[in-house]
């Protein structure tokens, strides 16, 4: 016989959450592990004595790690969801007739708290990992990525010198059709400070972006989408972003420009746990950061009771500051050096006991000073020999050229990046590489794509880094329910437990053979 179901809404329901919700069910897992009462004590100093309760300090974390575990940046977005999850609400301590607090409170407690919160946050969960045996310590990878700010270029504003707008617009732009037809939206609440609204850029660089954007503007108006305000040619030393002056213009290859933040990252390479994140301007770049990444890692780490030995990263975090750096810090760099990178002239034999060079004639080149490049900022060796030396040699013409001595540079950590470039082409250096794109670059793909950071959804560079670690919080504790699970599933926790319980027995009872075969038993 045919069944046909008829809904009809029950006046009285005799309902419990906790019967409804299966005991593997991933939310309950997570509020079986997950201890957050510190937060509590941890919070306490940014309430006042009297008024409305807020928003309970626990369900505002576990409200903010579902949106990053369900891939929802909206705070209203996720409210609406939340409300429709009977096991969301378990984990968040909601029964099904309680109203969830408005997703403003969301936003303001965001802001209400600093950054060392989430931090302490982050922390704790590491040391989750830690406990579990998930982090290894000795070998990290650092990468870094840029996310989108949450701001748009239609907004950005020209940065006004001392001068008149017009003479400076025709110092530093070459105008073209699609700017004097449609001139750019001003912004109605301009957030930035006079120090982002003024021109810091020097005149040798104001000249260099003036000839880029004659040469961008010659052929804009036939460019494909050159009707969109982000193709015409923008730089961070004559534009800024009213509405989040902390986001900065940059582009990767073979993208359009966006306002962005710099997420760096780092990645532990035992199972993929972040160990560190934080979020940087982004038109910063990578070997600037490495310093500061570092020391805040290796102290998390050794908080941990864990040894940092080997840093891995790409050719963007190269320069011998960093590789000396890292020496006297005691890690080995495995950081491929930039293309560009000689140790001294081709053909030139390096003595290093008698710091000086050999030419193809087997002349010598001596060592003059020590000074400090004005472009790149870093340290140099000067080398030079007087023109006597050259006299009469048959490679002068192609070896001098139009100076009368034979004068180079090379960088004053020579020594270091060929220490560093040794263990970079060793079979350690080619496993660690193999490790680095196996390791960070696959974790940057989950945040971005899966857990709720393709987009910044706050403003200033303090709120994105507590997204940041919001969004790394939320990954560790997936990989730590997914590690546990494997434990079970394989007996290893049960065999962990065993020898554990025998070596006990063995160090504090002696191994006479009644206990031996008591912990055979274990």
């Amino acid at each position: 016989m045919q069944g046909k179901k008829e809904y009809q809404e029950k006046l009285f329901n005799n309902f419990q959450l906790s019967n409804r919700v299966p005991e593997t069910n991933f939310y309950r897992r997570l509020k079986g592990i997950l201890d957050l009462r510190f937060l509590y004590m941890l919070t306490r100093p940014y309430y006042g004595e009297s008024g409305q309760k807020s928003i309970d300090p626990l369900v505002f974390f576990k409200l903010c790690l579902v949106g990053y575990l369900e891939n929802i940046i909206s705070d209203r977005k996720l409210i609406e969801h939340c409300s429709m999850r009977l096991d969301i609400l378990y984990f968040i301590g909601y029964d099904i007739d309680e109203e969830l607090p408005w997703h403003s409170t969301i936003s303001r407690t965001r802001q209400l708290y600093p950054e060392s919160v989430f931090e302490e946050v982050f922390t704790k969960v590491l040391a989750m990992c830690v406990d579990k045996g998930m982090v290894s310590g000795h070998s990290q990878a650092i990468d870094s990525a840029p996310i989108k700010a949450n701001a748009s270029m239609d907004t950005l504003e020209l940065k006004v010198p001392e001068d008149e707008l017009d003479e400076h617009l025709r110092k530093v732009r070459a105008l073209s059709s699609m700017d004097r037809e449609e001139p750019h939206r001003k912004s109605k609440n301009d957030k930035s400070d006079k120090e982002g609204r003024s021109i810091t850029a020097s005149n040798k660089e104001l000249s260099s972006i003036k000839e880029r954007n004659k040469k961008w503007a010659k052929d804009q108006d036939q460019r494909p989408g050159a009707g969109n305000k982000g193709a015409k040619y923008t730089s961070n030393k004559t534009h800024y972003s009213p509405t989040d002056p902390d986001a900065r213009i940059s582009v990767k290859p073979g993208k359009a420009r966006k306002l962005n933040y710099l997420s760096q990252l780092s990645v532990d390479t035992a199972h993929h746990v972040i160990t560190d994140i934080r979020a940087y301007h982004a038109d910063g770049k990578d070997n600037q950061q490495l310093r500061d990444i570092v020391q805040r890692l290796q102290r998390r780490l050794w908080q941990q009771g864990l040894v940092f030995e080997n840093c891995v990263a790409d050719t963007g975090y190269s320069s011998g500051e960093n590789y000396a750096f890292l020496e006297q810090r005691g890690l080995k760099s495995f950081i491929p050096p930039h293309g560009t990178y000689k140790g001294g002239p081709d053909g030139f034999t390096y003595i290093e006991q008698a710091d000086h060079y050999l030419c193809p004639q087997d002349k010598v080149i001596p060592f003059k000073k020590v000074f400090l490049d004005h472009r790149t900022k870093t340290k140099k060796k000067a080398y030079r020999a007087s023109s006597k030396i050259c006299k009469g040699c048959p490679l002068r013409d192609t070896c001098l050229g139009k100076v009368n001595e034979k004068q180079f540079s090379v960088t004053y950590y020579r020594e270091e990046y060929q220490r560093n470039i040794t263990r970079v082409e060793s079979p350690q250096g080619r496993y660690m590489k193999g490790k680095r794109q196996s390791t960070v670059e696959p974790v940057f793909g989950t945040l971005t794509q899966f857990m709720g950071m393709r987009k910044i959804n706050t403003i200033g560079v303090k709120q994105a880094n507590k997204v940041m670690h919001l969004s790394a919080i939320a990954y560790n504790l997936k990989k730590y329910l997914k590690f546990e699970q494997k434990l079970v599933q394989s007996g290893m926790g049960t065999l962990a437990f065993a020898t554990w319980v025998k070596s006990i027995l063995d160090l504090s009872l002696g191994a006479s053979p009644r206990y031996q075969k008591l912990a055979f038993h274990f």
